[in-house]
Order: structure tokens, then C-alpha cells, then sequence
């Protein structure tokens, strides 16, 4: 961790804050527009091509066009909470950045000063982020609940057990990182990839996170909260203009942080990929990693529109039952594996390459679980004795 991180001046600290939060409104513009054409490729349509080029603007254009629309406030509605609900659902997205690392000491432009590529740092930088987006399912069970509507208290009744449900899960395939890299700090956890990306040899905590993310972030196959079949509109059933949107800018948010996280815990975080640093050695220098870690996350972005466009949305028992049966299950497991392996190797009993064919075993065998089919108990049907067990026929035509 950086001996600068608390003593720098307060406007590095307060350009850095504002240069995050500009770069997430930018980069949720983006998404929206990646999103829309992504999907539309994948219906063999063309998705937004007018405003701007390649049809960049177009995001910005709903964007000004939804917050300008009218502000309508249901009758029977709390309104102070139905107002300050978006707001608590948007803001812990925003301030789970402050401990990301963006890259590493960078000079300022036409300065002298060398600062962190990161807002600030924690001993225990990675429970920060857990505990400060646990807060965001406030905004959505506040919400549902003020708007005095039954479809939207069902939807943020619904978001509240799914988020914790998978916050669990999440938060167990973390301790596998935490052992490898004995620290919670995330500039000492990408320091400690250094050599190889945690995603290798912790294949399994790296699947079950990917998991755990979506389910976490509300999206697709596990949008249930948001499930307009089922629930009109989920928990922002009632709510117009900018409100509506802080919601959805809250979720593209939420998307890119656990994307982010993803890459500092298991890709190396703003390291660049295999193979650049070896030939080009300034790729980890100055201001080159951001485009790294922009890059990792944009892939992450893309895995979240594929699983859009290609899966339905899961049943709520389906997706319950396989948070706490099998996510959870299989993290204490692999926790329990992970300590046994290090002491191990600790005793000089392993090496590292019979490690690296374990952890990819471990991750095959997890994959082939969604192989096996589920057992389906038969019902069994009573009949009475003797009773005729044919189709329905008119009386008198019996023979």
C-alpha cells in the first residue's frame, strides 16, 4: 500500500473523486450504448446508429430525454422516502470506487506531483466495498415499500433476499483471495499478481464470483426483481423521470463495480495481459494500465450483455435453491481446500505446478455439475378402486 495515501493535498484528492465519477457517468453512457448494439447484433437488427457517431449519443439523448419527462409521485406514497430511495441505491455504486486501483503512481499532467492511479486505500479495502454496496438494497426495499404499491413491495421484497442470498457467496469466494494474497487491501492484492493472476490457480472462487456477480447486480437470467412478467415493473413500478433513471444508472454502476472487482481480485488487476510487459516494458507504467483495467472490465461488460441475449429469466425457487444449495455449499468447500493446499505447500509438500492442474480439475468437475440433470421425484396418482381411469365421456355413452 502507498505511503502517499493520506497525505496528499486536497485538491489531488478531490480531482481524483471528481475524474471517477466522470469517468463512471461516461462509461454508463457507453454500456448502455455497448448493450443496445450487442443485443441488437445478436437479433440480426442494427441498434442505434443516428445520433453521433456509430450512434454514440444516442444513450445521452434518453438520458436527457427520460429526466425531462414528468415527475409524477403516487397519491398514497411516503415521499420523503419514495424520494431519497434512488438516491441511497445510486450513491454506495459511486463510493465503492474509491478504493479500486486504477493503476499504479502516475505523475499529474503538467504538474510535478506523483500520486496513486486510486482514490485511497484500506487494510481492509475489499469488506469496504462489500459493506458499502450491501447498502444500495436499501434504495430498492425503500422504494418498493413508498410507493404504497403491492407489485412493488413484492419486487423489493424479492431484490432484498435475492442481494443478500448471493452477497453471501460473493463474500466467501473472496477468502480464497484473501489467503493467496494475505492481505484485504486491493493495490496489495493486484501487487501480489505480479507473477500469475489469481483467477488460475482459484478457478473455482473466480466461477462461483462470476456467478454471484450477476445474481448480485440484478441482471439477466436473474432479473427477477425488475421481472415485468411476473411484477408490471419490479420495485420502480411507480417511479418517472430522473428518479427512474437513477435506478438504472445505479444498476450499469453496480455492473461496472463488480466487473472492476472482479479484475482486481482475479485478472491482475491494471497489470496488462500475458505476453505485453515481456515484450513492451513500459505497458504497467504511467497511465498505459488504465486502458488495461478499462479493457478487463469491458469484457466482463460484454459477458453480461451475452447472458442478455441468450438466457430466460430463471424461476425464483430455481434461483434460491441454487444460491444456498449449491453456491455456498461448494465456497466452503473450496475455502476448506484452499487452506489444506497452503498448508501443504507451506510443509514443501506441493509445488506449483501440481497446484495449477489441481485448481483447473477442481474448475472442470464445478462445470460439469451443470450437466447433471435434476432428479425429479414422480408424483404419485391415487385413483379409487375400480374407478374407470379413461377420458371423460357424455353420460350414456360409457359403452
Amino acid at each position: 500500500m502507498s505511503e502517499l495515501f493520506g497525505h496528499e493535498p486536497f485538491w489531488v484528492v478531490a480531482l481524483k473523486a471528481l475524474l471517477i465519477f466522470v469517468i463512471l457517468v461516461l462509461y454508463t453512457l457507453f454500456n448502455i450504448w455497448f448493450e443496445r448494439r450487442v443485443v441488437a447484433r445478436m437479433q440480426h437488427r442494427i441498434g442505434p446508429n443516428v445520433h453521433g457517431p456509430f450512434g454514440l449519443l444516442q444513450s445521452l439523448a434518453d438520458g436527457v430525454k427520460l429526466a425531462l419527462k414528468e415527475d409524477l409521485f403516487p397519491a398514497a406514497a411516503d415521499k420523503v422516502v419514495f424520494v431519497l430511495a434512488p438516491i441511497i441505491a445510486t450513491i454506495p455504486a459511486f463510493m465503492a470506487w474509491a478504493v479500486i486501483p486504477f493503476g499504479p503512481e502516475a505523475r499529474i499532467p503538467f504538474t510535478d506531483v506523483m500520486t496513486p492511479l486510486q482514490l485511497t486505500d484500506l487494510p481492509v479495502a475489499v469488506l469496504y466495498i462489500l459493506a458499502i454496496t450491501s447498502i444500495g438494497v436499501y434504495g430498492i426495499v425503500l422504494a418498493g415499500w413508498s410507493s404504497n404499491s403491492t407489485y412493488a413491495l413484492l419486487g423489493g421484497m424479492r431484490s432484498s433476499a435475492q442481494m443478500i442470498s448471493y452477497e453471501v457467496a460473493m463474500g466467501l469466494s473472496f477468502v480464497a483471495v484473501f489467503i493467496y494474497a494475505g492481505s484485504m487491501s486491493t493495490s496489495e492484492i493486484v501487487a501480489a499478481q505480479e507473477d500469475m493472476w489469481f483467477f488460475l490457480p482459484l478457478l473455482p472462487s473466480f466461477l462461483i464470483y462470476v456467478v454471484a456477480m450477476v445474481g448480485e447486480t440484478n441482471r439477466a437470467p436473474f432479473d427477477l426483481p425488475e421481472a415485468e412478467g411476473e411484477l408490471v415493473g419490479g420495485f420502480h413500478t411507480e417511479y418517472s423521470s430522473l428518479k427512474f433513471a437513477l435506478f438504472f444508472l445505479a444498476e450499469y454502476v453496480n455492473m461496472v463495480t463488480v466487473s472492476a472487482l472482479a479484475t482486481t481480485l482475479f485478472l491482475g488487476g491494471w497489470r496488462a495481459p500475458f505476453g505485453i510487459a515481456q515484450i513492451w516494458p513500459g505497458a504497467n507504467e504511467g497511465y498505459w494500465p488504465v486502458m488495461w483495467f478499462l479493457g478487463k472490465t469491458l469484457v466482463f461488460i460484454f459477458f453480461f450483455i451475452w447472458l442478455r441475449g441468450t438466457l430466460p429469466r430463471m424461476r425464483y425457487d430455481q434461483f434460491m435453491s441454487f444460491g444456498w444449495k449449491v453456491l455456498i455449499p461448494l465456497s466452503l468447500a473450496w475455502i476448506v481446500v484452499v487452506c489444506v493446499v497452503r498448508r501443504l505447500k507451506a510443509d514443501g509438500m506441493l509445488n506449483q505446478d501440481l497446484l495449477i492442474w489441481g485448481a483447473v480439475a477442481a474448475g472442470a468437475v464445478f462445470l460439469l455439475t451443470f450437466l447433471v440433470p435434476e432428479r425429479k421425484k414422480a408424483v404419485p396418482q391415487h385413483h379409487d378402486e375400480g374407478a374407470d381411469v379413461g377420458y371423460p365421456v357424455p353420460k350414456g355413452w360409457e359403452g
